[in-house]
């Protein structure tokens, strides 16, 4: 492994300014590993991070769901236009607002469900606790994913008694749907979440510290969650409010504790076998965990133009002049945001580059063409955008 000490320094002003606590960074190219780390696992005790510092990777679990949700599709144990409701009837009641400015009583019957390519695609109708509309406020107000003791059962059927934002395919938006497939998974495989994703994911590939828990033993080493406060510019324990996704529990020594977009735990090196294996779909051992051409419907945008630009709003967006949707150089596949237009991305990225990131300021991608993958973590809410984006354009830079 080799350091890139100029890239420490360029992302540690960041940390310096109070930006972040700390952060931790790999870039694999070819066979060459390098990697970086500065700062902190906790402010308060000055606790530095470590090489194995642990984080919640929040929605850096979708892909990890996405892979074992199309490993079932190659293995025709369920297709892709499916609807919901053949595995999961307390769907069959689903609702949709008569248009997304109702009132939650202004609804409709659902004529067509969504199908599970739908909820790959983020084009099902749901929405997100964070989102500024009905259903988001909705989602808030009955405090899905508030729990930390719930199953995944329990709360996708909270999710079903609320009604869809808009009808399924109309438009593409960034979802609880995840949730909705994760749960499809554990009533096909009648098994948990976890033990699916240890059996189909994590042994092979060897990823022995990405769980839904932590062990007691290792929990000195989880990097502790700040939210950046823009009115003080500085790091605070919690910024209080409704409809903040930081209101979603992630309990580190809950063992049936699982969700489908996000609650997985992970560490860098963990996280990068996984963005290894997604150019070829083989472990290290060449153990095939996803066929190529299954892969190739995973990275590639699937989605038609009249669902573009994409775009994730939340209820504190301010679209002021500074404000940047960075989504729209990029479309989406069954399970990955992918590079479209790199002319729109500053010219950085190589066409089909394809990723994505968490919550809490975690960001992973991978980029077929360089034969390369790059993941930085650290654990902010409300995060600057300025640390990946010059993560992002010193590799687009330098290699």
């Amino acid at each position: 492994m080799q350091e890139i000490k100029e890239l420490n320094q360029l992302l540690s002003k960041y940390v310096d300014q109070g930006c972040f606590p700390g952060f931790q960074w790999q870039i694999n190219i070819d066979e060459k590993i390098y990697n970086g780390k500065y700062g902190l696992n906790n402010i308060e005790i000055k606790k530095p991070v470590l090489d194995n510092s642990i984080y919640r990777i929040w929605s850096m679990t979708k892909p990890i769901v996405a892979v074992v949700a199309m490993q079932l599709i190659e293995k025709k144990i369920i297709k892709l236009e499916d609807p919901i409701t053949t595995y999961l009837p307390e769907f069959k009641n689903l609702k949709v607002l008569i248009d997304e400015k109702a009132n939650l009583d202004e609804i409709e019957d659902v004529h067509e469900y969504p199908t599970i390519k739908d909820l790959l695609l983020h084009t099902a109708g749901f929405s997100y606790n964070s989102m500024g509309d009905p259903i988001g406020k909705e989602y808030d107000r009955i405090e899905l994913f508030h729990s930390d003791t719930t199953t995944l059962e329990t709360e996708v059927k909270k999710i079903a008694k609320v009604p869809l934002l808009f009808k399924p395919k109309k438009k593409w938006r960034y979802s609880v749907s995840m949730d909705v497939l994760g749960r499809i998974i554990e009533v096909v495989k009648n098994d948990s979440l976890q033990n699916i994703l240890e059996i189909e994911i994590f042994n092979p590939l060897e990823m022995h510290e990405t769980r839904f828990s932590v062990a007691k033993k290792s929990e000195h080493r989880v990097m502790e969650s700040y939210a950046y406060d823009p009115i003080k510019s500085k790091l605070t324990s919690y910024l209080p409010g409704p409809q903040k996704l930081h209101n979603y529990q992630y309990p580190t020594n809950e063992e049936k504790f699982a969700r489908g977009g996000h609650g997985l735990f992970s560490t860098i090196k963990d996280y990068s076998i996984f963005a290894n294996m997604l150019h070829s779909g083989k472990s290290k051992n060449g153990e095939i965990i996803i066929n190529p051409q299954t892969l190739k419907m995973m990275n590639s945008n699937a989605l038609e133009d009249y669902y573009f630009p994409i775009e994730i709003t939340s209820v504190d967006t301010v679209k002021d002049e500074k404000y940047v949707n960075d989504l729209e150089p990029y479309g989406w596949g069954m399970g990955f945001r992918t590079l479209m237009e790199p002319e729109k991305n500053k010219n950085l990225g190589s066409y089909g580059e394809f990723g994505w990131s968490g919550y809490a300021a975690t960001y992973f991608l991978v980029d077929d063409k360089k034969n390369m993958s790059a993941l930085i973590m650290t654990q902010v809410f409300n995060a600057l955008p300025n640390l990946q984006k010059d993560f992002y354009k010193y590799i687009y830079t330098n290699f």
